[in-house]
């Protein structure tokens, strides 16, 4: 009798140990998936980051291309003081011959 319950206790005590393992396993399971949803998150970040970073580039060197063309035509428009008479001019004022 005292043999058999001697087993009925290893075996309760095998059963708890295997349980504490397994939820053991489980926690550090969990613990790697999330480490990877974590890295996966950091470079879609990086990912995203660089993409922004390259949009203001882009932003920038418009910006610049558009101000450089201004510039350059600073002489042309109707707040200038030349004798040339600037495309928008010629579109609202149309001249007028007679036959």
């Amino acid at each position: 009798m005292q043999a058999v319950k001697e087993k009925l206790q290893d075996m309760n005590a095998m059963r708890k140990a295997k349980a504490e393992l397994k939820a053991e396993e489980k926690a550090e399971k969990e613990l790697a998936k999330a480490r990877m949803e974590v890295a996966h998150e950091v470079r879609l970040a990086k990912e995203a980051e660089a993409t922004m970073d390259l949009h203001v580039a882009r932003a920038g060197d418009r910006a610049e291309k558009e101000i450089a063309k201004h510039t350059q035509n600073e002489g042309v428009g109707m707040n200038s003081y030349s004798t040339a008479v600037s495309p928008m001019e010629a579109a609202n004022n149309p001249t007028y011959t007679a036959n």
